[in-house]
């Protein structure tokens, strides 16, 4: 079997296919004692443990229409970032529980990793204001201001 390096190392193949097959498995992933294999179409890929900046969950909702009405699946993802902290890899996961014995497996592996999803930059809040409100009253003074 041929393992595809996401981080451009290079590893013994050999040793690499060992640690693949007493890997613990959760759907297209498994954890080894030193690198991280999961299965993207016909390749198999691996990132080491000392090269997993940040890993955590995305929880991604999709719209469905099924027989009697319609709402929204969760579809759990595994997010993967590299040490420059970008993300190179979305993987699927079976479950919300998957998801959570996933990381701690990873937590057991490598504590170093850091399991919790970067923060966006939130909008200013004025007190007492919600963000829509917020945005009404911005768009009442720029267009008040026009006239």
């Amino acid at each position: 079997m041929k393992f595809y390096s996401i981080d451009n190392s290079v590893e013994e193949t050999t040793t690499l296919s060992q640690e693949y097959k007493s890997a613990h498995e959760i759907g297209v992933i498994r954890v080894g004692e030193t690198c991280l294999f999961f299965k993207k179409l016909l390749k198999t890929y691996y990132i080491k443990y000392s090269n997993l900046y940040r890993a955590y969950r995305r929880v991604l909702l999709v719209p469905a229409k099924m027989c009697c009405g319609s709402g929204d699946l969760p579809v759990e993802n595994l997010v993967i970032h590299n040490s420059k902290d970008e993300e190179i890899a979305v993987i699927s996961v079976p479950g919300a529980k998957a998801g959570v014995l996933l990381l701690e497996e990873i937590k057991q592996k490598s504590p170093d990793t850091i399991l919790v999803c970067p923060e966006k930059p939130k909008a200013e809040k004025l007190p007492g204001k919600s963000v829509k409100s917020q945005q009404a009253y911005k768009a009442k003074t720029t267009t008040g201001a026009e006239k």
